[in-house]
């Protein structure tokens, strides 16, 4: 039962995202406002801007962890993980395979 309390309550699609997102800027609009009642000036001015910054902080975060539909369409249930190159270090860059293993960086001029 809590499960399914719970899944009312968890951001599924961009859609739901931009609805969460815009219901955060109201808020912060509303106590940017209260600020610049009770903070007349700089400080009310500087408290007001950083409400409204932080909507856009909080709805990059939003979008970011809302898969976009079509790529969830796309992509099924499974993704294989990406198979990467063995890094040898930082210190020590590793030359790219070039297509053919008989061709190598030499020169070959007959002068």
């Amino acid at each position: 039962m809590l499960k399914k309390i719970g899944r009312l309550f968890t951001i599924k699609t961009r859609f739901e995202a931009w609805l969460v997102i815009y219901a955060i800027a109201l808020g912060a609009v509303e106590r940017g406002r209260a600020y610049l009642e009770t903070y007349p000036g700089w400080g009310g001015w500087l408290l007001a801007v950083a409400c409204t910054g932080v909507v856009f902080v909080a709805g990059g975060k939003l979008l970011d962890s809302v898969k976009p539909a079509e790529a969830a369409i796309a992509t099924g249930p499974y993704r294989a993980p990406l198979r990467r190159r063995a890094i040898t270090g930082r210190s020590r860059p590793t030359r790219l395979p070039t297509r053919h293993a008989s061709e190598r960086r030499t020169s070959r001029r007959t002068d």
